[in-house]
């Protein structure tokens, strides 16, 4: 973090560039820094090799950034066979055993969709919101059926794919502010993949229905308060050097 704001800060246009650095140029970038900086890599073997890590986070994350962002600014068209599919999917990985009556029906409500089409659903994150419903259920399924048990809950629960798509557009919000770099810093040792965004997605799917049920809220009209209240406990999260996001599983689950 403090390599790239000083990089950031630097009157050298050559030393501002390097956050931009594609993959092929890294090695010209960390020359540059060492040449102006007069650095004496001599007395630290390691420093062009770190240096080279550093500079492929900070790129990466910028990277990551649009890839989500192209992501998010797909918009679910009921006429794409892939898009269609995935919400297919969807349907599959969280009801294997209740057969979808047909494409527009209330079932949808089962999973916490607000109308007969989920599609309405998706017009703030776009296909970034299914895209994290999928890979949440497709590779922690006991746990995102166990969510999805939780949120029947009788007197807490909850619309899940609609937590779930406000969720995205928390996660969304986080990388948009630069409050996930300590995290994909610490996490990943070169550049972040979109797989580790929907990762982190998983992390606040699992984590946001332990706190929920904990603080145990009045009703459902009462979301936006603990919403915040959760999101504030992310952000204090994210201030620790060493933090990573990473779900864990409960063992009873």
């Amino acid at each position: 973090m403090k390599t790239e704001y000083s990089l950031e800060s630097s009157k050298s246009q050559i030393l501002r560039s390097a956050v931009n650095a594609e993959e092929c140029a890294l090695e010209k970038h960390v020359k540059d820094i060492i040449k102006i900086k007069k650095i004496n890599t001599e007395k630290d073997t390691q420093f062009k090799l770190s240096l080279q890590v550093c500079l492929l986070q900070i790129s990466g994350y910028k990277k990551l950034f649009i890839d989500v962002e192209n992501v998010r600014k797909q918009t679910f068209d009921s006429e794409n066979k892939e898009h269609e599919n995935k919400l297919l999917k969807l349907w599959n990985l969280l009801m294997p055993q209740v057969k979808l009556e047909s494409r527009i029906t209330k079932q949808w409500g089962d999973i916490g969709f607000q109308g007969d089409d989920p599609k309405t659903d998706f017009r703030g994150m776009g296909m970034l919101g299914l895209t994290n419903l999928v890979f949440f259920s497709e590779h922690h399924s006991e746990a995102a059926r166990q969510v999805l048990s939780h949120s029947n809950h009788p007197k807490l629960g909850y619309s899940y794919a609609i937590v779930g798509i406000n969720l995205t557009e928390m996660a969304y919000s986080l990388l948009k502010s630069g409050a996930l770099k300590p995290h994909f810093y610490n996490l990943v040792p070169g550049r972040p993949q979109l797989e580790h965004f929907h990762k982190l997605y998983c992390y606040l799917a699992y984590e946001f229905d332990k706190f929920w049920f904990k603080e145990e809220p009045e009703s459902i009209m009462e979301f936006n308060q603990y919403r915040e209240k959760f999101h504030e406990k992310v952000k204090r999260l994210l201030l620790e050097a060493d933090v990573t996001l990473t779900l864990t599983l409960d063992t009873k689950e």
